[in-house]
């Protein structure tokens, strides 16, 4: 099944301390079945565990690339999601 991606977020250029709260911004923004594609120069994990604590059953999160120089992931916001958290985890150096 394709996802279709309503935005994009390439990460690899911002701060550390900038990433975090515009990913979840953009996660907020989305409509339910709607998705986002991230960008990143380092494997999201640390933000998959905050999504999970954060949004628990409210995302789906597919791996499209795996490294070693670019990671990408839909993350797709389900059908029930509230409000998405803006707080960053501190993970990749944000506060």
């Amino acid at each position: 099944m394709t996802t279709l991606v309503h935005a994009t977020v390439d990460v690899r250029s911002l701060p550390p301390r900038e990433r975090h709260p515009l990913i979840f911004s953009t996660f907020r923004a989305l409509a339910a079945g709607q998705a986002m594609q991230l960008i990143n120069d380092h494997d999201p994990k640390p933000l998959y565990y905050q999504f999970n604590a954060e949004l628990p059953e409210q995302f789906d999160w597919a791996t499209v690339e795996a490294g070693p120089e670019r990671w990408r992931v839909n993350i797709t916001r389900l059908a029930g999601a509230a409000s998405a958290a803006g707080s960053c985890c501190g993970c990749c150096g944000g506060r």
